[in-house]
């Protein structure tokens, strides 16, 4: 006879394009709906992600705040304990700073198990929120992370070693891609010339005035090298003016946020992660899943995904002439760079799959349920 489905709910800020919408999407899609009734909350129903879920029939909540503290949020995390407990839920899994605040201490009135996920070293965040972080998660019977970088910061934090549970992330492999001569007409790229990608928010923990000085040495050297930024975010004017006085304006192209990634996968002959803080990053993952030969930084989990010298070119953080240089050895030596894309789409498959990353979570909701103890 089977059990009875666990009754989850997961908790995000919104449904925009980034790393950790992107995850949930992924493993909201294909978690085992015969094992699992899953309710899928948010601060805020907005993004681009959204189409993607609009066919599962599952609830979708929204428990709109404007800011953290005040009297319609208080409204609006009674609302969310009232519904954990009118829907039974066993397990509550939290994404990131402003849903692990809000809906914790909403799943421990009601009753429930929690899970919070923090992603990414908590760098971004300011001393204040990592304090208010480190406090709700302690309410928390597991803090899930996304890579051992992450693990050893928290615990340097302070976080209980024995209860932060690390899954990497997953991706999708990716199916057929657009025409590419039509996609470089809509970019502004010559149909002769290589493309180096950044696919990443545009914030100040990117690292891109450091990528914009290295591609500003690229370009002076090859000239049939074009570059394309997707992505936005708050940066981005400063970005396109620092283009500018950097003399690559005409280069450089700012494509904004994008639906379309594995199409410019498809015409890249680079792809570049300019980090100085990461956790485990989706675009890393995507352009290797593709067979784009990588460059990054060696911060956070970025030497867990890139073998460098094998899989990929590691540089140091905020240093442009090094990522300058290999940014060229790769686009010098194409032979090399084929054999890091294969090698990098082989490490992928084996290591960092969605069916592994959707496995093992269900594996952790399980065990919290089998354990006795909800």
């Amino acid at each position: 006879m089977r059990s009875p489905k666990i009754r989850l709910l997961k908790m995000l800020t919104n449904f925009r394009i980034g790393g950790t919408e992107r995850q949930v999407t992924n493993l909201v899609l294909r978690i085992d709906p015969t094992r699992f009734e899953l309710h899928l909350a948010s601060l805020s129903q907005s993004g681009e992600l959204l189409r993607e879920l609009e066919a599962l029939p599952i609830p979708r909540p929204e428990f709109r705040i404007s800011r953290l503290y005040g009297l319609k949020t208080f409204h609006q995390t009674a609302r969310l304990a009232a519904y954990i407990r009118e829907h039974n839920i066993q397990i509550v899994h939290s994404y990131g700073f402003y849903s692990n605040v809000f809906a914790i201490p909403a799943a421990r009135l009601a009753g429930a198990k929690v899970i919070a996920s923090i992603r990414d070293t908590c760098e971004i965040l300011t001393p204040w929120q990592r304090r208010v972080q480190k406090g709700i998660c302690r309410l928390a019977d597991y803090i899930l992370v996304n890579a051992a970088a992450i693990r050893r910061a928290l615990i340097d934090q302070g976080y209980k070693a024995d209860r932060i549970r690390l899954i990497p992330n997953g991706v999708v492999a990716f199916g057929e891609t657009r025409n590419g001569a039509g996609l470089r007409a809509e970019l502004g790229v010559p149909p002769s010339a290589r493309i180096v990608l950044v696919s990443s928010r545009l914030n100040r923990m990117k690292g891109l005035p450091f990528f914009l000085e290295a591609a500003a040495v690229v370009a002076a050297r090859l000239p049939d090298v074009y570059f394309v930024i997707a992505g936005d975010g708050a940066e981005r004017k400063k970005l396109e003016e620092y283009a500018v006085d950097l003399g690559i304006g005409r280069r450089v192209l700012f494509a904004g946020f994008r639906t379309d990634v594995p199409d410019l996968l498809s015409q890249a002959a680079l792809s570049v992660l300019p980090s100085l803080s990461e956790g485990l990053s989706n675009s890393l993952l995507e352009s290797m899943a593709a067979g784009v030969p990588v460059v990054a930084t060696r911060v956070g989990g970025n030497p867990e995904v890139v073998d460098d010298g094998v899989t990929g070119l590691l540089a140091p953080p905020r240093d442009s002439i090094a990522l300058a240089h290999a940014m060229l050895d790769l686009l010098d030596n194409p032979d090399l760079a084929a054999r890091f894309g294969a090698a990098g789409k082989q490490r992928i498959a084996r290591l960092f799959s969605v069916e592994r990353a959707v496995r093992e979570t269900e594996r952790l909701y399980t065990g919290l349920v089998e354990s006795g103890a909800i």
